[in-house]
């Protein structure tokens, strides 16, 4: 009995303990548009191939999905489809990327606003301004990174 109590009470805990952190990671990071995100002293931030890799595929599922959005003819698992194609790519490069620390502080004000496109895109209203906010990250991310070839996306 008393196992069995305190096998709950930590059940219990760990849940409560772990709980909002998934309700946080869900909603949009109001900090993130406090941040502005700046140049290295005039210059654009290195990047690495896990970086130029993910980020040219979140642009490339963007491109893809702008014509349609723009028509209205994207639905709502559209918008799931594009929202989770785009956290794997996020999720990948955060797993690969690495980057010097200044340059990784940086990177993290595009993905936050990346990131709340996303949660806006799975809503149930508005999901084009996800996209919106994704796209205006995109080109935050061509002008302060250095990755050859980048070209902002035409909206």
């Amino acid at each position: 009995m008393f196992t069995t109590r305190l096998l709950m009470s930590g059940l219990i805990a760990f849940g409560l303990a772990s709980a909002p952190t998934g309700v946080v990671a869900a909603e949009p990071h109001a900090h993130a548009a406090t941040e502005k995100i700046r140049l290295d002293n005039g210059k654009k931030w290195p990047t690495d191939a896990a970086l130029r890799r993910g980020m040219s595929e979140i642009r490339t599922a963007m491109a893809d999905a702008l014509a349609p959005i723009h028509r209205n003819k994207f639905s709502s698992e559209d918008f799931e489809q594009l929202a989770g194609r785009v956290q794997g790519q996020i999720d990948y490069v955060t797993a690969n990327c690495k980057l010097p620390e200044a340059a990784d502080h940086q990177l993290h004000v595009v993905l936050e606003q990346i990131l709340d496109g996303i949660a806006i895109m799975k809503a149930d209203k508005g999901r084009d301004q996800g996209a919106v906010k994704i796209v205006q990250a995109l080109d935050q991310y061509g002008a302060h990174f250095n990755h050859a070839g980048w070209k902002k996306l035409t909206h």
